[in-house]
């Protein structure tokens, strides 16, 4: 199948689309590199620098033709959102609907959607939540993954167009940029590795599901030929503290950093966990790699940067 995956040279989409090429699919990829890197994409894939919101996207659905469009391309940072909706709200809606209305021009056969099982459903009633648990989203980031979703239901029943939604929790791992203010594991990594001081935000009591990155991607791969439109948490069902994170990695990388806290981060819920069991009975997808596993494979990853 052809394949395009927007947000294609970032932490997530890179893999998927290296996981896609591996499975012998022709993959193009559509990044405008604001917060993915080159050195991420595929060598075997073609590559398109372009802004999802660009309108002159539809000179690439017109030429390529896709049967398959998988949609990483985000603003993903839930602090940027809370400081600023309408930049947020432009990229991940504007830019998404851009991208459903070429391919309801063009024929694309399924559109595969990155959302977030970590901010829709707000400040949780429930351990661990499930696809049916209300939605009550708390930052900009959230609201838009929850509008997304909400289009992509409209535009199967107007138009045809078959949809996966699979709600991420906190992914981690290998290529996660340890620069910008979304991804706690990243960051602490490459500070501990460099002999600097993390910053817990708040008390560090919050609590988060890691999936490492290749499980993720297997989520993906797993979706491709399902052909019944439907949400999908993607998540471990475990809670991990951030005070946990912090003191795991200090015993794996043998830092002799002490714990250090800042005031809270705005938009930030306490609890975060979600339930796999709907993927599981309709694809047989679930974790398979451990926090202590996943954070090994990613300190080992930055070491070999540093």
């Amino acid at each position: 199948m052809k394949i395009l995956v927007t947000g294609g040279a970032g932490f997530i989409g890179s893999q998927v689309a290296d996981a896609f090429i591996t499975q012998g699919h022709d993959v193009v990829i559509a990044d405008d590199l604001s917060t993915g890197f080159e050195k991420n994409i595929n060598p075997k894939a073609r590559f398109f620098k372009i802004n999802i919101c660009d309108q002159s996207i539809q000179h690439i659905f017109e030429s390529e033709r896709f049967d398959v469009v998988n949609h990483h391309a985000a603003q993903i940072d839930v602090r940027k959102s809370v400081a600023d909706p309408k930049f947020d709200a432009n990229t991940n809606i504007i830019g998404t609907i851009n991208l459903l209305e070429n391919c309801v021009r063009t024929g694309v056969k399924k559109f595969m959607f990155a959302s977030t099982g970590g901010a829709i459903y707000g400040e949780q009633e429930y351990f661990p939540a499930d696809e049916n648990h209300s939605q009550s989203p708390l930052s900009p980031y959230g609201i838009s993954k929850l509008a997304i979703e909400k289009y992509l239901y409209y535009y199967f029943i107007q138009h045809g167009l078959p949809f996966t939604i699979l709600r991420y929790a906190n992914i981690y791992g290998p290529r996660q940029n340890p620069f910008g203010e979304a991804g706690v594991v990243a960051i602490f990594v490459s500070k501990l590795l460099n002999n600097e001081q993390p910053v817990i935000n708040g008390d560090g009591k919050q609590t988060r599901d890691y999936v490492f990155v290749q499980d993720a991607v297997k989520a993906n791969l797993l979706n491709l030929l399902n052909g019944e439109s439907n949400i999908y948490n993607v998540g471990t069902g475990i809670e991990t503290s951030v005070n946990y994170l912090f003191n795991e990695l200090i015993k794996i990388t043998g830092s002799k950093m002490k714990e250090k806290h800042g005031s809270a981060a705005p938009g930030e819920q306490q609890r975060s966990v979600i339930s796999s069991e709907k993927i599981y009975k309709k694809t047989g997808w679930k974790p398979s790699i451990s926090i202590q596993e996943g954070l090994k494979k990613t300190i080992g990853y930055f070491k070999d940067r540093i």
